[in-house]
């Protein structure tokens, strides 16, 4: 049986996951630079290859978590983010499947 029969036709492709990981990792790589600067060159060099560590894998799932800006609440409720994009629940699960694919537990 062919289990993409199974997915609804919404759901994210693993290519639409990794367009979402790649557009989040630098910001995450930028941030992370800014309260640790050796563990973000770490990153960085992982990155580009392609290869994250447990470590880093664990903190981009979550950094993903962390900064989720597109929730219920209203301006006067909170939480607000401020930073060059705004984060979903659908892109925390894009980075979350994206490194669970790659054998990572998050």
């Amino acid at each position: 049986m062919d289990s993409s029969a199974d997915a609804a036709p919404d759901d994210p492709t693993p290519e639409e996951d990794r367009q979402t990981v790649e557009r989040l990792v630098p910001l995450w790589l930028d941030e992370a630079a800014r309260h640790d600067p050796a563990a973000a060159a770490d990153a960085r060099r992982q990155w580009e290859r392609r290869s994250l560590s447990a470590e880093a894998a664990r903190e981009l799932a979550d950094w993903a978590t962390a900064r989720v800006t597109d929730t219920a609440f209203n301006e006067d409720e909170g939480p607000w983010r401020e930073g060059p994009a705004r984060i979903g629940v659908s892109d925390k699960a894009a980075v979350h499947r994206w490194l669970a694919a790659r054998g990572h537990d998050v």
